[in-house]
């Protein structure tokens, strides 16, 4: 098994995760695959059974309530994976306490922080929004931020440039290659921002070989991580599809894992890595 990090998991705790799978299947009106079940169970057999090794798990606070207990639950997520997960905390700018909830997830042990301004009705360059980043600039927290959607205007790459030209400080990873569904606009007013770097979940299945290819390309490969949105979509298909891009094997070493462990500081220093590391 060679390095190969899934960027952008959700899981979600066995009794929800069928409502959770079926409301993300909803917003986006129907998905053209059959999303996964949703659980850390699942993502481990179904990942590994594709050659992946790591994955970078996160869950949405959908109300400020729910911030601490799906800190937890990743947390422990994480503890029980034995090395295989990298957990984000989940953040709301609603909270009384933004910077003390960053507090917790830093000492948590967890490497990041995951929001989504479109579940969570928030705009991205809103004064709550900033008040969010600045409190995980202080904390060394990454932000893996959903951005894009053409039916809403909370995270569209207009307000996500606003952000980074602000603040070029913060560490923000733009889900779905800058903006989903929107992609032309993230393209043009997102591609130069050194503070970003983008993932390619939830995009090949529209955007095709020629223009994924190109989309990376803009970005720049030293700026483009692999993720799968699991459940959304099988994992082995995601795999093969970036693998069929005509990529370099450096190219494809940074986006498969290099440049996430670097986001987060993964280390592969287990013996089970250095037997994947082997092709053991």
């Amino acid at each position: 098994m060679t390095r190969i990090i899934d960027s952008h998991c959700h899981i979600y705790p066995e009794h929800i995760a069928p409502k959770a799978v079926e409301a993300v299947d909803r917003f986006y009106g129907g998905l053209p695959a059959t999303p996964l079940d949703g659980t850390a169970g699942t993502l481990l057999s179904s990942g590994r059974s594709a050659g992946i090794s790591r994955f970078v798990v996160h869950s949405v606070a959908t109300a400020p309530s729910q911030v601490e207990n799906i800190c937890r639950f990743i947390a422990e997520a994480v503890e029980m994976s034995r090395g295989a997960f990298i957990g984000l905390g989940a953040l709301h700018p609603d909270a009384g306490d933004v910077r003390g909830d960053a507090a917790r997830i830093a000492a948590l042990g967890l490497r990041g922080v995951k929001i989504h301004p479109d579940f969570q009705g928030f705009e991205v360059d809103s004064p709550k929004a900033f008040r969010l980043f600045e409190a995980c600039i202080e904390f060394d927290l990454p932000v893996l931020v959903h951005t894009g959607d053409f039916r809403y205007d909370y995270s569209n790459p207009e307000r996500t440039a606003r952000v980074l030209k602000a603040l070029p400080e913060l560490r923000m990873i733009g889900a779905h290659l800058g903006g989903w569904s929107v992609w032309d606009r993230a393209e043009k007013l997102l591609s130069g921002f050194e503070n970003l770097t983008v993932d390619t979940s939830s995009s090949f299945r529209w955007l095709g070989k020629d223009r994924s290819a190109e989309l990376i390309r803009s970005f720049g490969t030293d700026r483009v991580m692999f993720g799968t949105d699991y459940p959304m979509w099988p994992q082995r298909w995601e795999l093969d599809f970036l693998r069929s891009l005509g990529f370099d094997r450096e190219e494809e070493e940074k986006i498969l894992w290099k440049n996430c462990a670097g986001m987060y500081r993964i280390s592969f220093d287990s013996e089970e890595d250095k037997a994947d590391a082997c092709g053991q």
